[in-house]
């Protein structure tokens, strides 16, 4: 047997090449995933555990991809809210999805800097989209519509003069 030559930690070239080719296989799976979507840090870490990569690999690879602007929770976080936004959500349940995918609240606030009248111009338009232009007819309509708009994460507030 021959003598092992060791890497300036004191690991083996070959271990240093095996953990090398763990950190390239990770990141390759990364930017696969980063290639159909963008991704926050979170999301992104529990696809590569999940697709059985070193934890060490991953953190290794996700600090390089966000130092690299491949990876941002702050465009994930732009983007999601835009998004979300555009379907019809309200703010409460734009917040739960952002943190549900770990992103800050301070980063949240920011993308949700919107004032009460935008705000009641989207639930506007999200209760016409879902039950036509008019007024609800009766209380028991009203309600209805209260609960939809209270479902999709708008403030109480907001609802209640939107469908007064």
């Amino acid at each position: 047997m021959g003598i092992r030559n060791t890497g300036k930690d004191g690991g083996s070239e070959e271990e240093q090449g095996e953990i090398a080719t763990l950190v390239a296989s990770a990141r390759a799976q990364a930017i696969r995933l980063l290639a159909r979507r963008d991704h926050s840090r979170k999301e992104l870490r529990a696809k590569l555990r999940a697709r059985g990569h070193a934890s060490t690999a991953i953190e290794d690879v996700l600090d390089s991809l966000n130092a690299s602007g491949l990876q941002s929770d702050r465009r994930f976080a732009e983007g999601y809210v835009h998004s979300a936004l555009k379907r019809g959500h309200g703010e409460r349940k734009i917040r739960a999805g952002l943190a549900e995918r770990g992103i800050e609240s301070n980063l949240a606030t920011e993308f949700l800097a919107i004032d009460e009248e935008d705000w009641q111009r989207l639930a506007t338009a999200a209760l016409v989209k879902r039950f036509g232009e008019g007024p609800a007819q009766g209380i028991a309509e009203r309600h209805r519509r209260f609960r939809f708009l209270a479902g999709r994460g708008f403030a109480l507030a907001t609802a209640n003069r939107v469908c007064a």
